[in-house]
């Protein structure tokens, strides 16, 4: 007869195993030998992506990790690491970003899956008025321009536009005006700020004079 003091193999079991093989006559006399029986694992692991949304913050940048992006992914023996391709997110990023989740299991064998990393900026940018004057003209007309009510807006996104609830002025809006300034980022998010438009007529008359007789 032959035989073996181990026939089965498991996961705990991968590389060199000391195995002695027993030889027996017929007469009843044994003997042994031992050999190195190499166990290998080849089976790469499932690697199981799920989609994931990051939310910028104040300061436009936003993360996220393989955890978030794993979705149950798996191995015939044991998992050693996850990693993301890419887990911070910045304002450049804003919009859909395709990445890639690699799993390796404890012999080396990995795989990998593709995702959506979903960048979103919902932060509105922080508005900054100033009042300001206006001088109307000799034809009773004055105009501002929002710049000049904007005291330093800002948006860790990048502004992209100023407007002004009202920006031409006329002589029956002499004295103060409230107005609003409305200030948008590059994403759409948007927030106001007050502001006191004083209208002010300095232009004096044109006094035209003409001679008469008093009888």
């Amino acid at each position: 007869s032959l035989s073996l003091n181990i026939t089965t193999f498991n996961c705990a079991n991968v590389n060199g195993n000391l195995v002695l093989l027993t030889v027996t006559d017929v007469n009843g006399n044994a003997s042994t030998c031992a050999a190195t029986v190499s166990v290998e694992d080849t089976i790469f692991p499932i690697a199981l992506c799920q989609n994931v949304t990051v939310y910028l913050n104040n300061i436009g940048s936003g993360v996220t990790n393989a955890a978030a992006a794993n979705n149950g992914s798996s191995d015939n023996c044991l998992i050693a690491s996850i990693t993301l391709s890419q887990s911070a997110f910045y304002c450049a990023e804003v919009g859909s970003n395709l990445e890639v989740l690699t799993v390796t299991d404890a012999n080396g064998n990995s795989t990998s899956c593709n995702l959506t990393v979903t960048v979103i900026d919902t932060v509105a940018p922080t508005a900054i008025c100033q009042n300001v004057t206006v001088q109307l003209d000799g034809n009773g007309n004055g105009s501002i321009l929002p710049s000049a009510v904007n005291n330093g807006s800002n948006d860790a996104c990048g502004i992209q536009s100023v407007t002004l609830s009202q920006s031409s002025f006329v002589c029956a809006e002499v004295g103060t005006n409230s107005e609003v300034l409305t200030v948008t980022d590059a994403n759409g998010n948007s927030t106001t700020c007050a502001t006191i438009i004083t209208v002010e007529d300095t232009v004096a008359p044109i006094a035209l004079c003409t001679n008469v007789v008093v009888q």
